[in-house]
């Protein structure tokens, strides 16, 4: 019971960094039907920049929660910035323009923000700097960390937010009315582009913040990370429904679940690299599971996306996705 616990604790920690980073892929396909592939590179950027604000006030002497925040309070408008420059820039354009465009145009744009990373931050895996006190707390059996405990809190208090701004504001009424029909809403009054060029602003800050999440626990960061980790958001947002906001929330906790669950019932799952979850490819640096052990904590990936497969099999639309027609 312990262990199931223990990896109940940390799928959940991973699932509410999933399910923010999922919010974005579903705002923005719930408005204009694109899937934002770019959208793991601007959580990678945001947690680079946090990354470079923090080692370089970390000597100041400032108390380390005061630092963390001013490393979010720098990589939220940077990342704001970045999503705006996409959607203006590269999608657009694109708007009126047959669907695979667009869809090739989101693939373009991550390749260039992951090179323009590379450019600034090199190739090499970046350690966080430890400044924050690790202190872990014994419950039933299990261990949870101060961290872990941030990580729920600050989510949910995100998520919560992004439902206020969407259901009690006038914003959140245009991008409501654009998602049901764009046409109808702008003879309204609506001002559709700046009501998507709002959708992706408000993703890139939810995924600014998912980025010093990531960073912050796991203590790495790199050029690459934010592909697998928008894979597996994307995937989250496409399990719960896509387009739809209690949906990535419930598919990125899902996710979380079934891959700690997963790593921890099926094979050794004792010396796996954290790594794994967001670096593919850089097992080297630390202990791996034995090889003989096939269906392992090195395999956890596949757990999740199984699930993904049969859910999509014989629920296409996802857990609270609702089954609709093409629009004319």
């Amino acid at each position: 019971m312990d262990i199931f616990l223990q990896q109940v604790i940390n799928g959940l920690t991973l699932g509410c960094v999933y399910a923010v980073v999922a919010l974005g892929y579903t705002m923005v396909y719930g408005i204009i039907q694109l899937i934002n592939f770019a959208h793991g590179e601007v959580v990678m950027i945001g947690c680079m920049v946090a990354f470079s604000v923090i080692v370089a006030i970390a000597p100041s002497g400032m108390p380390p929660l005061v630092v963390v925040a001013i490393g979010v309070a720098c990589a939220v408008p940077v990342c704001m910035a970045v999503g705006y420059a996409v959607e203006k820039v590269a999608y657009r354009p694109l708007r009126k323009a047959p669907r695979l465009a667009p869809l090739i145009t989101a693939i373009g744009m991550s390749i260039i923000l992951q090179h323009l990373a590379l450019l600034v931050w090199s190739r090499n895996i970046i350690a966080f700097p430890q400044i924050i006190p690790l202190k872990v707390y014994n419950v039933a059996g299990a261990d949870i960390s101060n961290v872990q405990v941030v990580i729920v809190i600050t989510s949910i208090l995100m998520m919560a937010g992004l439902v206020a701004l969407i259901y009690r504001t006038r914003i959140g009424i245009a991008m409501r009315a654009t998602s049901q029909n764009a046409q109808v809403a702008g003879l309204m009054g609506v001002d559709i582009d700046r009501v998507i060029s709002f959708t992706f602003v408000i993703g890139s800050a939810l995924g600014a913040v998912a980025g010093v999440m990531v960073g912050t626990y796991y203590g790495v960061a790199h050029y690459q990370m934010g592909f697998l980790l928008g894979l597996k958001a994307f995937s989250a947002a496409v399990l719960g429904g896509i387009g739809n906001i209690p949906g990535a929330v419930l598919g990125g906790v899902l996710m979380g679940l079934i891959e700690a669950l997963g790593a921890g019932y099926v094979g050794d799952w004792t010396n796996v690299c954290v790594l794994d979850a967001f670096l593919p490819g850089f097992h080297d640096v630390c202990q791996r599971a034995p090889e003989s052990s096939l269906f392992g904590s090195n395999y956890k990936d596949v757990y999740a996306f199984i699930v993904l497969i049969l859910v999509l099999v014989f629920r296409p639309q996802g857990l609270l996705g609702e089954r609709v027609g093409d629009r004319a």
